[in-house]
């Protein structure tokens, strides 16, 4: 089963991931990225990938 999985004492808030996957990362009401969905995409690949501190996990 696909996951993808923000661990919030990593995330900055910096918007790299829900510029890059909207449809996938929002942020929530402190100002850290969440996933809303456990969907796997290249846009998730990128936005993990992008991500300043690796606070992003995809798991296939």
């Amino acid at each position: 089963m696909a996951k993808v999985e923000v661990d919030k004492s990593k995330c900055i808030g910096c918007g790299a991931c829900t510029a890059t996957a909207p449809d996938v990362f929002e942020f929530d009401d402190d100002g850290l990225a969440k996933a809303v969905k456990q969907e796997i995409n290249d846009d998730v690949k990128t936005a993990a990938e992008s991500c300043p501190t690796e606070a992003i996990t995809v798991e296939e």
